[in-house]
C-alpha cells in the first residue's frame, strides 16, 4: 500500500514534499530579503520622519483610507513625493509582498492538504497511515515546524511596524490588490505587528508567540498527533549514529528543535501538562538548554519557557546549578581528552590506510566526542543565547564559564583540529571507497597466483629448491587457488566468511605438513594470508561510515555563532598565514549545514534549488571573505609603511654618483626595512594561496580570486576614505582651499598608486588594471549617488552597476548639502567661479575677482583634477554638471511660466512690442513712407569715424526703453538662471578641453581612431538624410549611444550643442530673450583688451556666461526661435543706427556695440558661418564697427 511514499507516482507523498520544499525556499527568501529592507520604512532618523512621515502609513491607515488619501491630495508637493517614493520603492515592496503572500499561501496549502487527507482524496491514505510511514512522519512534522520557523524568522528579521508599512505601501501603490484572487486582508491579519522586538533587552509581549501562531487555525488533531510522534519516536533514526547514551540529546537535537517550535501551536502543554513536559525535558533536554532551531537561530529555553508553568517546572532540574556544574565539568574533561587524541591523530604519517581500517570504531568515537563537546560548549557559552537582563541565566552562564574553564581560543583550536581530522578521514574514505573493488580484485589475483605457484613447486617440475614432489599438496594448493578466485565481491558476507576459513586452512597446512623448514614456502603462505587479510579489510570499507561522519559532523547550529570566533581566526592568520589551510576544513564543515534546507528541495526536484543553494552558499562565501580579509588588511598596513619609507626616507639615487657619497645613498637600514615588509607581504600571499580551490556549497572559491577581491576591497575602502576626507571645503575660507586640497589629495593618491605598482609583482596581480578599475568604480558610483538627487527614480545600491556585494564601496555620511565628495568638489568650483563675484576672461581661460582684480582660478584647476582624480573624475564632474544644467533649465521653464505667462501686464507689454517691431525686416519707429533707402553708406561711415559714445535716441529707443521699463522686475531672476547655465557651460568646455588634451597626449591612437570614427558616422548619417535609401543605425543598434560615452570621455564634443531638455512651444520666447539682452547691455562696457566687461562691480554681469547661457537656452528650442531672436537683434541695430544717421548723431551708441559683439560671439561659439548674422545686419556695419572702437 505504502511502498514508497516519495515515489513520483505517489500523489500524497509528492504533495506534502512540495509543501515542505516550498517552506525551506520561503525561509531562504525571507532571510535574503531581510538584508534589503529600505531604511526609510524604519523611519528611524528625524529627517526621514519629517520627509516621509505623511506618506508612509501603518495599519491605522485601514481605519480611514479616504481620510489619509484626501490629506495627500490636498498638498501637491506631498502627492509629488508620494509618486516619487512609489517609483523608487515599488519593486522591492512588491518582492516583500510576494514573500509575505507565499507564507500565507504555504499555511493555506498545508491546511488544504490535511483536509484532503481527511476527506479521502488520496486513496487509502489518512493522516494516521501517513504518520506510520517513516518519510510521511518526517514530512508532516517538518511542514508544521517550517511554518513556525517562518513566523519566527519574519518577526526576528523584519520588525512588525516595518511589515505593516510595507504592506500598506503595497496596498496603496499596486494595481494587483483589487483583483478578485487577492487575499490582502488575510495576509495583513497574519502578519500584523506582534509587538515583538529583536533589540537586546526588549520586553517580550504577553502570550507571544502562541497568539501569533494561532492567527491561522490549524487542525488540532494533526498538531496533537505530530507532537505525539515527536515525543515518542526517533523520527530520523539518528540514535544509530550516536550509540553512546550520553550523546542521546545531541542525536535528537534536530527533533528537539522541531518539538520546541511545534509546542507553541499547542501552548496548553507548555502551561499545564506537567507529565508531558517532564517526559520531553528528560528525553531531549536533560543536559542542554540552549538549542539551535534553524540554520543557527539559537534559543535559550530558560528564557523562552519562563512564562509557561509546566515547562518552567520541568526544566528546573536541568537548570539546577549542580547539574549545570556537572555538565560543564564533564565537557571540560572530555574536550581536553579528545583534543589530545585528535592532535595525536593529526601528526604526519599517523593516519595510514591500515591504521584507519583497523580502528574505524575508535576514530568515529573520537569524532563523536569532539563534535558533541564543541556543540555543547559553543551553544551554552554564546552571548546571543543569554538575555543580559535575566539574572538567573547570567548566573548559569558564569557558572559554565568557570566550571568548563572556557577559553574561546582553545575551543576554536579544537574546532579547527576536529574539522581537519574529519576532512582527512573523509577524503581517505572516499579514496578507499572509489578504489575498493579494484584493490579487492588485485589482492584476490595476487593470492590466487601465489597458491598456483606453490602448487607448481610441489609438482617437482620447478627447479626452485630441493622440494620433494607431493601430489596431495599440489592438488590442495590448486584447489585453494580456485577457491580464492571464486570469491564473489558482490556477496560480501559470504566472501568474508569464506576468506576467514581460507586463512585458517593456510595456517593449519603450515603446521601439519611441517612446511616451516622451507623459508620460501613459508613466505608464500604468509604473503597469501596477508592478501586475504587485506581483502577482509577492504570489504569492510562501507559507505555507512561516511554517512555517520556526515551526521556527526553537522555544524549547522554554528551558522551564526561562528561569527563570534572571527577575531580569533583573523588573529591566528595574522600570526601564521598558513593557518588558512586548516580554516579551509572548517569552512567545508560549515558548508555541510546547507544539507538541511536543501535536502527536501532537491528531493522535490524544485526549481528553487539553485536560488536557495546560491543564497546559503553566498552567505558562507561572504563569511569566508570576511575572515580572510585580514590578509589584505595586514598587507596594506605593511604597504603604508613601505610608502612612507619610499617617499620620506629613501633618497632617489642619481644617475651619476661620487664614490665617497656611495655610503650616504646606500641607506642600508631603511632598505632592509622595506625588504622585510615586502617579504611579510609575500608570506601573506603565500598563506591564502595555500588554500586550494574549494567548492563551498555550489560556489567555487578560487584563493587567487579571493586574494585579488580582498586586495580590491581594502583598496576601495582606503581610497574612498581618502577622497571623502580630502575633499571637504570650508566655504568661508579666503582664498579657497580648493587647489591646496587637490594637491594634497593628489599626493595621497600618487602614494597609493606607486605602492600598488611596487607590490604587484610580489603578490602576482595586475596592479595597474585593478587600480584603474576600482578607482573608476568608486568615482562613477559617487557620481551616480550624487546624480540621484536630480532623479525622480533613484538608482538604489542593489541596482547600481558600480556597487558590488563582495567589494562594496563604502557609503559615507554627507557633511553638507552634497551627498558625496564629487558633489562637494563641483559645488566648490561653482562657488569660486560664481559670475556675481568673478569675471571670466575667455582668451586667458581665467577667472578674476571683480572687486580686487586678482586671479581666482584658471584652466590649471582642471589639469590638477585630472592629475588627482584621473579621467574618470573629470568625466564624472562633467556628468554632474549636465544634471545641474538640466535642473537649472527645468527651473527656468517653470519660472518662465510663472512670471511671464501668468502675468497680464508683462503679456500686454510684449504684445505691444510685437506689434511695434513687426515686420522684423523693417526699421522700428520709422514710418514706411519716410524711409530713405536704409541710410547710405557714406553717412554711416562718417558716423563711425567719430569716436565718442552716446546712448540711442528718438522713436525706436522710446519703444524699446518703455518695454524694458515695464518688465524691469522679471530680469533679476532671469539673469540669475541664464548666468548659472552659462557658468556651467564654461566649466564643461574647460573640462572637455582638458580631457581632449590629455587623451591626445596619453592615448593618441585612441583619440585619432575616435575622431575618424565620429567623422565617418556623421558623414554616413548626413548621406542618409540626403538619400534615405542609404543605411542608418537601427533603433536597437547601440552604436551611437556607446560611441557618445567614448567621445565625451575623450573630450571630443561641444557642450554648447547638447540638447539637455525636451521643450514645448513657448509664446513670446524670442522677444523675451531679446528684451532681456538689451536690458543687460547698459550694465556692460567695451574694453579694448578684455572685450565686454562689467561697468559697476555693484551691479555684476559677466559677459561670457551671459552669452553662453542665452545660447544654451535657445539651443533647447526649435531653431525658428533662434532665427526670430537674431532678427530682433538685427532690427534693433539697424533701427538705432538709422536713427543716429537721420538725426545726425555722430557717435555709435554703446548698446549697438554690445549687440554687435553679441552677434560676433554667437557666431564664434556656435562655429556657424558669419552669413547667419549678416542675414540680419548689413555686412559693412560688421566690417567697420571694430575700427571705431
Amino acid at each position: 500500500m505504502m511502498l514508497d511514499f516519495l515515489a513520483e507516482n505517489n500523489l500524497c507523498g509528492q504533495a506534502i514534499l512540495r509543501i515542505v520544499s516550498c517552506g525551506n525556499a520561503i525561509i531562504a527568501e525571507l532571510l535574503r530579503l531581510s538584508e534589503f529592507i529600505p531604511a526609510v520604512f524604519r523611519l528611524k532618523d528625524r529627517a526621514d520622519q519629517q520627509k516621509y512621515g505623511d506618506i508612509i502609513f501603518d495599519f491605522s491607515y485601514f481605519k480611514g483610507p479616504e481620510l489619509c488619501e484626501s490629506k495627500l491630495e490636498a498638498k501637491p508637493e506631498l502627492q509629488d513625493l508620494d509618486e516619487e517614493f512609489r517609483e523608487n520603492n515599488i519593486e522591492i515592496v512588491t518582492r516583500f509582498y510576494l514573500a509575505f503572500q507565499s507564507v500565507h499561501k504555504y499555511i493555506v496549502d498545508l491546511n488544504r492538504y490535511l483536509d484532503d487527507l481527511n476527506e479521502g482524496v488520496y486513496i487509502q491514505q489518512t493522516l494516521e497511515t501517513v504518520l506510520l510511514n517513516e518519510d510521511g512522519k518526517q514530512l508532516l512534522c517538518e511542514a508544521l515546524y517550517l511554518y513556525g520557523v517562518m513566523l519566527l524568522v519574519i518577526d526576528q528579521k523584519i520588525e512588525g511596524e516595518v511589515r505593516e508599512r510595507m504592506l500598506v505601501s503595497y496596498y496603496r501603490y499596486s494595481a494587483a490588490r483589487s483583483s478578485a484572487d487577492s487575499n490582502m486582508d488575510d495576509i495583513c491579519k497574519l502578519l500584523r505587528s506582534t509587538g515583538y522586538s529583536s533589540q537586546p533587552g526588549a520586553k517580550r509581549p504577553p502570550s507571544y508567540p502562541e497568539s501569533y501562531f494561532q492567527r491561522v487555525p490549524i487542525n488540532e488533531a494533526f498538531i496533537s498527533m505530530v507532537i505525539g510522534r515527536l515525543r515518542s519516536d526517533d523520527i530520523y533514526n539518528q540514535v544509530s549514529a550516536y550509540p553512546l547514551p550520553e550523546h542521546r540529546s545531541t542525536a535528537l537535537a534536530n527533533q528537539a528543535a522541531m518539538l520546541y517550535v511545534i509546542l507553541y501551536f499547542d501552548p496548553s502543554i507548555l502551561h499545564t501538562h506537567q507529565a508531558k513536559m517532564r517526559e520531553i525535558v528528560d528525553k531531549y533536554f536533560p543536559d542542554n538548554w540552549v538549542i539551535s532551531i534553524y540554520m543557527g537561530i539559537t534559543v535559550n529555553l530558560g528564557d523562552a519557557w519562563e512564562p509557561y508553568k509546566a515547562a518552567k517546572t520541568a526544566l528546573n532540574n536541568t537548570l539546577d546549578l549542580s547539574n549545570v556544574k556537572e555538565q560543564a565539568s564533564r565537557y571540560a574533561t572530555v574536550s581536553e581528552r579528545v583534543h589530545a587524541q585528535v592532535q595525536q591523530f593529526l601528526k604526519e604519517g599517523y593516519l595510514r590506510e591500515e591504521m584507519v581500517l583497523d580502528n574505524i570504531p575508535r576514530l568515529l568515537n573520537c569524532l563523536r566526542d569532539c563534535n558533541v563537546a564543541i556543540r555543547w560548549l559553543m551553544l551554552h557559552t554564546a552571548d546571543s543565547a543569554c538575555d543580559p537582563n535575566n539574572k538567573r541565566l547570567r548566573q548559569i552562564k558564569d557558572q559554565i564559564l568557570t566550571d568548563s574553564r572556557y577559553n574561546p581560543k582553545i575551543l576554536f583550536q579544537l574546532l579547527l583540529d576536529t574539522a581537519q581530522f574529519e576532512f582527512i578521514l573523509k577524503e581517505m574514505f572516499k579514496q578507499m571507497l572509489s578504489e575498493k573493488q579494484a584493490k579487492w580484485e588485485y589482492y584476490k589475483k595476487e593470492g590466487s597466483e601465489r597458491m598456483t605457484e606453490l602448487a607448481d613447486v610441489f609438482s617437482g617440475v620447478k627447479p626452485l629448491t630441493r622440494v620433494e614432489k607431493n601430489e596431495n599438496l599440489q592438488a590442495w594448493f590448486r584447489e585453494i587457488s580456485k577457491q580464492i578466485l571464486s570469491l564473489n565481491y558482490d556477496d560480501s558476507t559470504a566472501a568474508g566468511r569464506k576468506t576467514v576459513q581460507l586463512i585458517q586452512a593456510l595456517e593449519e597446512v603450515q603446521e601439519f605438513h611441517q612446511l616451516e623448514s622451507n623459508l620460501q614456502v613459508c613466505q608464500f603462505l604468509a604473503d597469501t594470508r596477508k592478501f586475504l587479510h587485506q581483502m577482509i579489510r577492504t570489504i569492510n570499507i562501507k559507505e555507512e561510515v561516511l554517512i555517520t561522519m556526515q551526521i556527526v559532523g553537522d555544524l549547522s547550529f554554528a551558522w551564526q555563532l561562528i561569527d563570534s570566533f572571527t577575531s580569533i581566526m583573523q588573529e591566528s592568520i595574522r600570526v601564521n598565514p598558513s593557518m588558512v589551510t586548516k580554516l579551509r576544513a572548517t569552512f567545508l564543515k560549515l558548508a555541510s549545514a546547507l544539507d538541511l534546507p536543501l535536502l527536501r528541495i532537491n528531493q522535490a526536484n524544485s526549481p528553487d534549488l539553485l536560488s536557495v543553494s546560491q543564497y546559503y552558499s553566498g552567505e558562507l562565501v561572504s563569511y569566508v571573505r570576511k575572515v580572510l580579509q585580514i590578509i589584505p588588511e595586514s598587507m596594506f598596513t605593511s604597504l603604508l609603511k613601505i610608502i612612507k619609507l619610499q617617499t620620506h626616507d629613501i633618497i632617489e639615487v642619481p644617475t651619476r654618483l661620487d664614490k665617497d657619497k656611495l655610503r650616504d645613498y646606500a641607506q642600508l637600514s631603511p632598505r632592509y626595512e622595506v625588504a622585510k615588509l615586502t617579504h611579510a607581504i609575500s608570506i601573506f600571499t603565500e598563506g591564502i594561496l595555500m588554500m586550494k580551490t574549494t567548492l563551498v556549497g555550489i560556489i567555487k572559491v578560487d584563493p587567487k580570486q579571493l586574494l585579488e577581491d580582498g586586495i580590491r576591497k581594502e583598496l576601495v575602502k582606503r581610497v574612498a576614505f581618502a577622497l571623502h576626507r580630502g575633499l571637504i571645503f570650508n566655504p568661508r575660507a579666503k582664498p579657497s582651499e580648493l587647489m591646496p586640497k587637490l594637491k594634497e589629495l593628489g599626493a595621497t593618491m600618487d602614494g597609493f598608486h606607486r605602492s600598488f605598482e611596487y607590490i604587484q609583482d610580489y603578490v602576482n596581480i595586475y596592479g595597474l588594471k585593478i587600480w584603474q578599475e576600482e578607482v573608476s568604480r568608486i568615482i562613477n558610483y559617487n557620481v551616480e549617488q550624487e546624480c540621484n538627487n536630480f532623479l525622480r527614480t533613484k538608482i538604489q545600491d542593489w541596482q547600481s552597476m558600480y556597487q558590488s556585494t563582495h567589494i562594496p564601496i563604502p557609503k559615507l555620511p554627507p557633511v553638507d548639502e552634497s551627498v558625496t565628495f564629487i558633489g562637494r568638489l563641483c559645488r566648490e568650483i561653482l562657488r569660486i567661479t560664481d559670475p556675481k563675484m568673478t569675471c571670466h576672461i575667455d582668451q586667458l581661460n581665467t577667472w578674476y575677482d571683480m572687486k580686487t582684480h586678482q586671479e581666482v582660478t584658471s584652466s590649471r584647476l582642471f589639469s590638477e583634477i585630472q592629475t588627482t582624480l584621473g579621467t574618470f573624475g573629470l568625466n564624472g564632474l562633467d556628468r554632474l554638471l549636465c544634471f545641474m544644467i538640466v535642473k537649472e533649465l527645468q527651473n527656468f521653464l517653470s519660472m518662465f511660466q510663472k512670471i511671464i505667462l501668468r502675468d497680464r501686464t508683462v503679456q500686454d507689454t510684449l504684445k505691444t512690442l510685437m506689434n511695434a517691431v513687426s515686420p522684423l525686416k523693417s526699421i522700428v519707429g520709422k514710418h514706411p513712407e519716410s524711409s530713405r533707402g536704409g541710410g547710405d553708406t557714406v553717412a554711416f561711415l562718417s558716423l563711425l569715424n567719430r569716436k565718442l559714445f552716446f546712448n540711442f535716441s528718438a522713436n525706436s529707443n522710446k519703444i524699446y526703453l518703455s518695454a524694458i521699463a515695464k518688465t524691469q522686475k522679471i530680469w533679476t531672476v532671469y539673469l540669475e538662471a541664464i548666468m548659472k547655465v552659462g557658468q556651467m557651460q564654461i566649466l564643461r568646455q574647460q573640462i572637455a578641453n582638458e580631457l581632449n588634451y590629455s587623451c591626445r597626449f596619453d592615448s593618441k591612437h585612441l583619440a585619432a581612431a575616435l575622431e575618424n570614427l565620429n567623422k565617418a558616422l556623421l558623414a554616413d548619417i548626413e548621406a542618409h538624410y540626403q538619400d534615405p535609401s542609404l543605411p542608418y543605425p537601427k533603433e536597437d543598434n547601440t552604436l551611437l549611444y556607446e560611441i557618445t560615452a567614448y567621445l565625451e570621455a575623450a573630450g571630443i564634443h561641444n557642450p554648447l550643442n547638447k540638447i539637455y531638455i525636451t521643450t514645448k512651444r513657448l509664446p513670446y520666447f524670442p522677444i523675451v530673450n531679446f528684451l532681456f539682452l538689451i536690458a543687460q547691455l547698459p550694465k556692460l562696457q567695451y574694453n579694448k583688451n578684455l572685450g565686454m566687461v562689467c561697468r559697476k562691480p555693484a551691479d555684476p554681469v559677466d559677459w561670457p556666461p551671459l552669452v553662453l547661457g542665452l545660447l544654451t537656452l535657445l539651443k533647447q528650442f526649435h531653431s525658428r526661435y533662434t532665427e526670430q531672436f537674431l532678427a530682433l537683434i538685427g532690427q534693433f541695430i539697424r533701427s538705432t543706427v538709422e536713427q543716429c544717421t537721420s538725426q545726425k548723431i555722430p557717435e555709435m551708441p554703446a548698446d549697438v556695440v554690445g549687440a554687435l559683439l553679441f552677434l560676433e560671439d554667437y557666431v564664434r561659439y556656435t562655429k556657424l558661418p558669419r552669413r547667419v548674422a549678416e542675414a540680419h545686419v548689413p555686412n559693412f556695419i560688421f566690417d567697420e564697427f571694430r575700427t571705431v572702437l
